[in-house]
């Protein structure tokens, strides 16, 4: 990780019993998400789906650094990020379904997941779009004095968007409390990053130095690192010392989207990727867990995602009369 000279470090060593929690919370995710996949597969799921499996740590480890009135934005790959920021997975699930029981009121879908109630302002299909809103959030918090930040997730494509450009000029001009969160796994939907951006992915940090922004360089499929350098982003932003860029490398082990057949990508190097930078299992090694432990604590695990399932199947369905209903904020969106 690197850290500019001066800045202020953090105690971020995490106890055993917190790191056990993170190692259960990316197995949820993991789970969840093979399930959904399986699922739209089998034809229950409407629209697109896009997973995030192989970038749990980055989801896990940011939320977990957060305090809980600080707010997210997310991207199309969304699961990981509501989850981490504390939404049952029964509420995901139903949403997936189109239910009302979903965190999104059954209206948003997969790529649409919202839940202001824990500091979610939603998730954007639209490449870039969550760093602007993100900036007015952090914008709103110093106007009222309030040591909040606000955490945009994006990939390194929307970094190569307007709204990017803008929201970390702004952010920047106006000491905004804003962590960017880059989940830089060296693609922009099929396209390479050496295609698409004039930087190498390592490179990404000087997206950061062209406004003079504090950045950290972070291994995102190490969740301790993940968590270490946003509790260090965040004292910096909440100090009134500006916002900070965190590039997270991380990997991508699927397509862009359920179902893609990746004829871009070499198949063995995204096989061996999986083999060999796994978070999971990277962290179960580090905790020591033993086989007999894991699947006693993965069955345990999939049962919960199956319960999820048997949740948003027996949910309801939105009435067509209700299609317009909150187009315009009314206040009267009831969330559990």
């Amino acid at each position: 990780m690197t850290q500019v000279e001066g800045e202020p470090r953090v105690d971020a060593v995490l106890p055993e019993e917190r790191l056990r929690g993170l190692f259960r919370e990316m197995l949820v995710i993991r789970r969840f998400e093979e399930k959904v996949e399986e699922r739209f597969r089998a034809g229950e799921l409407p629209g697109f789906l896009h997973v995030a499996i192989g970038q749990e740590a980055v989801a896990c480890g940011v939320c977990a650094a957060l305090e809980p009135d600080d707010v997210i934005s997310s991207t199309h790959r969304a699961h990981a990020h509501t989850i981490a920021k504390g939404t049952h997975i029964n509420a995901v699930m139903a949403e997936m379904y189109g239910k009302k029981e979903g965190c999104s009121g059954g209206y948003g879908g997969s790529m649409h997941l919202y839940d202001v109630a824990r500091g979610n302002m939603g998730a954007n299909a639209v490449v870039g779009a969550g760093l602007p809103m993100m900036a007015g959030a952090a914008l709103a918090f110093t106007l009222k004095g309030e040591p909040r930040v606000a955490v945009p997730f994006f990939g390194d494509g929307a970094t190569n968007t307007g709204a990017f450009h803008e929201s970390m000029n702004l952010a920047q001009l106006w000491k905004l409390p804003v962590v960017f969160v880059l989940e830089n796994n060296g693609w922009a939907e099929s396209t390479p990053a050496s295609q698409q951006l004039p930087l190498a992915v390592e490179d990404m940090h000087h997206r950061a130095l062209a406004y003079g922004m504090h950045h950290l360089e972070v291994d995102g499929q190490d969740v301790e690192a993940v968590f270490a350098a946003t509790r260090e982003a965040r004292a910096h932003a909440v100090s009134g010392k500006g916002p900070v860029f965190m590039n997270v490398r991380t990997f991508r082990f699927t397509g862009h989207y359920v179902g893609d057949p990746q004829v871009y990508r070499d198949k063995a190097e995204a096989r061996e990727l999986a083999e060999t930078h796994d978070p999971i299992e990277r962290l179960r090694v580090r905790l020591g867990v033993s086989d007999e432990d894991f699947e006693r604590l993965d069955a345990e695990v999939q049962a919960e995602v199956d319960a999820s399932v048997d949740f948003a199947k027996a949910g309801t369905d939105p009435a067509p009369e209700d299609a317009l209903r909150w187009v315009y904020a009314d206040g009267t969106m009831e969330r559990s």
